[in-house]
């Protein structure tokens, strides 16, 4: 089991506020568990320290921006984000938040999603959508890719025709399609300059790794 004491500490100097809400993180969901929550902070953090915005609204949104969990083949997955960030107001609210920090928590919460369609209009908003983006990409946005599409019961890649040349892709079924359909499509969408300094590097691993998996299924 992972170590929450461990992961409290990674969001220094916020251990406290940690400490207090990472207990209402309860997921059997690999992809979004306290770890994922540690990088998205280190990579906030990362993007925090240049572009500026209020670190300890980033961390409570960074906390719980996934603080309700819903599978990525629910009808619901589209209104996750804002089903956590209704959630987050009734954490944060006894803990004495003003009302205008947590209209910004909640902010930000509900605009990280992808697929919630919602544009990010503050600063820590911006950040935690690129910071949980650059999980999504590199190494262990490739990791999570497979390990969803595990759970989902996806075929790894289509064998009649890996790079979907001849058909729409279908990330549903086939995991590697996942990669050209979204994750590569998303450093293109970065909000601040140094999220997309970060996310280029990593979308350069997964045009690598896209490239070296189709050659060894048989892709010239």
């Amino acid at each position: 089991m992972t170590d929450i004491t461990a992961i409290t500490a990674a969001f220094a100097p916020f251990e406290t506020l940690a400490s207090s809400l990472l207990h209402h993180v309860k997921t059997d969901d690999g992809s979004h568990d306290v770890a994922h929550l540690a990088r998205v902070w280190s990579n906030a953090r990362s993007i925090q320290q240049v572009e500026g915005g209020d670190p300890e609204i980033l961390a409570a949104a960074t906390l719980l921006h996934d603080c309700i969990s819903v599978e990525k083949s629910s009808p619901l997955r589209a209104s996750a984000s804002r089903l956590a960030a209704e959630h987050a107001l009734t954490l944060l609210a006894p803990l004495g938040w003003a009302s205008d920090r947590l209209d910004r928590v909640a902010h930000a919460i509900a605009a990280h999603s992808f697929s919630a369609r919602i544009t990010p209009e503050t600063i820590e908003a911006k950040i935690l959508q690129d910071a949980d983006r650059l999980d999504a990409i590199g190494a262990v946005g490739i990791a999570r890719c497979f390990y969803t599409a595990g759970r989902m019961q996806s075929f790894l890649y289509d064998p009649e025709d890996p790079a979907a040349r001849h058909r729409a892709f279908d990330d549903r079924n086939f995991a590697i399609d996942h990669l050209p359909a979204k994750l590569l499509t998303l450093a293109d969408g970065f909000n601040t300059a140094t999220g997309k300094r970060m996310a280029q590097e990593r979308h350069a691993r997964t045009e690598a790794f896209l490239t070296a998996f189709l050659t060894e299924v048989g892709v010239s």
